[in-house]
């Protein structure tokens, strides 16, 4: 068939600065998602869009135009309100975890299509899937059922969500243009307005182990984004969270799931829970739910209820002993003295070549493998104490490992200055 358009002329137009057009962008999207626009195409037209940025009105029309791309999804038979988190990913991030079954608890139903990890940053499904028998993969119909019957479901996304996106991702990944504020935004927003989530709060991460290492560009993603949910419909926020140090105690994930579940028995590290009962009373809130306390309900039980059936309706064993690496090595503190810093990038680097996670997305992981720290920044340490514990199936990776740890980690005479957790919170 003959095309409206030509893509040499769409590329020139962004290459010179200039504004796309409505119909341009809904027809490069949908030509490129259906191969009538080649890869150099639009790896071209991505890096202009990288270059020479884009207006509101462009993000949001291309959002739609990969929106438009696949299925949307629809919860609305659900029983109760929805509402879902997106982090933008980091280091022991595993909020998602314990999140979804506290909002459950509390009264929100919670669709959460989550993703796999690649490089230095942890994925959701490859946590859970440590878990014995759990599946990732739903049926649309599937789905809704465990929303109903738990009210929590966390699984992939399906192949009829945004397919545009999919194909567009996996080029920037090879062409230098991830970095594009514009097309993060539409790429994360656009699966997140399919899914049909009435209400959705973003944890954007801020620093060495976050994709956004400053503030100033944290804002700049996050306030794209809730404008582009804000215009959709969907009642969207976001908070701008620390990542200048990892998250918890524990990266890695059996490891993880381990911590996740202490979080739910009314334990756990200060900051997961924290962050985990702050995203709550915010996507509670924007769901427009006036349930229970989310602080209650980890304290109480009823959290940890729905995370035991969440975990079986997906053909998990929440009992079933987790994996455990075959290898251990402990890192002791060179000197006595304070915990000064330690780096999430270092200790995700480190987890990563332990075997937690992958360097493409085709790669095995291992269920294992990771980190634990037995110390964080502003703790009082002695000379030869365990500061930070290796896993992993393969001994060989050690080595590895311990050179990404290298000035990760300092002890000196006090803590050095670090983020606040919750940093600053945008959206309404």
């Amino acid at each position: 068939m003959s095309e409206p358009y030509a893509a040499v002329e769409v590329i020139a137009a962004k290459r010179d600065g200039g504004e796309l057009t409505d119909g341009q962008i809904d027809w490069v999207v949908d030509a490129y998602t259906r191969g009538a626009v080649a890869d150099e195409q639009m790896s071209a037209l991505a890096m202009a869009i990288l270059l020479n940025g884009m207006t509101r009105r462009e993000v949001a029309r291309w959002t739609a135009a990969m929106i438009a791309s696949g299925e949307r999804m629809d919860f609305s038979a659900a029983g109760r309100p929805t509402a879902d988190k997106h982090s933008t990913g980091g280091v022991g991030d595993k909020i998602t975890l314990p999140l979804a079954p506290l909002v459950a608890a509390c009264g929100a139903a919670v669709p959460q299509l989550s993703g796999r990890g690649l490089g230095h940053t942890g994925g959701t499904l490859d946590k859970l899937e440590s878990i014995p028998g759990w599946q990732a993969q739903l049926t649309g119909e599937r789905m809704l059922d465990i929303l109903r019957e738990v009210g929590a479901v966390v699984c992939a996304a399906g192949e009829g969500l945004a397919p545009a996106d999919r194909k567009l991702y996996a080029l920037r990944d090879v062409t230098a243009t991830v970095e594009s504020i514009p097309l993060i935004a539409s790429s994360i927003m656009s699966k997140k307005i399919a899914e049909g989530t009435g209400a959705l709060v973003l944890d954007v991460k801020v620093g060495s182990g976050a994709f956004m290492k400053d503030v100033a560009r944290a804002r700049e993603l996050a306030e794209t984004m809730v404008a582009l949910g804000t215009d959709a419909g969907v009642r969207t926020r976001a908070l701008l969270t620390a990542m200048d140090v990892p998250l918890g105690r524990t990266a890695g994930n059996a490891l993880e799931v381990r911590e996740s579940v202490e979080v739910l028995a009314g334990g756990g590290p200060p900051d997961v829970v924290e962050l985990t009962v702050t995203l709550a009373r915010e996507m509670l809130d924007a769901a427009g739910v006036a349930g229970p306390d989310p602080a209650d309900a980890l304290r109480d039980g009823s959290a940890m209820d729905r995370w035991r059936r969440m975990i079986a309706a997906q053909g998990g064993d929440p009992d079933a002993p987790l994996p455990v690496a075959r290898h251990t090595q402990v890192v002791t503190a060179p000197a006595a003295g304070v915990l000064a810093r330690l780096d999430a990038y270092g200790v995700g680097v480190a987890a990563w070549r332990l075997g937690a996670g992958r360097a493409r997305k085709e790669d095995p992981v291992s269920a294992g493998a990771g980190v634990e720290w037995h110390a964080v920044p502003g703790d009082t340490v002695t000379a030869g104490q365990p500061l930070l514990t290796l896993h992993t199936d393969d001994d060989a990776r050690f080595t590895g490992a311990l050179a990404a740890l290298e000035g990760a980690y300092e002890v000196g005479a006090a803590a050095a200055d670090r983020l606040p957790l919750v940093i600053e919170r945008i959206g309404g």
